[in-house]
């Protein structure tokens, strides 16, 4: 059964953000949030995206949803 993997998960996000050259307030305005805790919870693989934050994201980093999702099978 597919299962996402959400320290991967999180991970992921961190090295997209690098990758693309995004500071973690820059993820936090066009998110917004108050606070960047929501996105080191991700980072940390604490938390998942919501859906919606999954699609600002994958619109901000310009890939699809499922380049940012990591999934495993259990």
């Amino acid at each position: 059964m597919p299962v996402i993997d959400v320290k991967a998960t999180g991970n992921n996000i961190k090295n997209i953000i690098k990758s693309k050259g995004f500071k973690i307030s820059d993820v936090q305005a066009r998110c917004g949030f108050n606070t960047p805790q929501a996105i080191f919870k991700w980072m940390r693989g604490d938390a998942v995206p919501t859906i919606d934050n999954l699609i600002i994201l994958a619109d901000m980093f310009d890939v699809p949803i499922d380049k940012i999702i990591i999934v495993t099978r259990i």
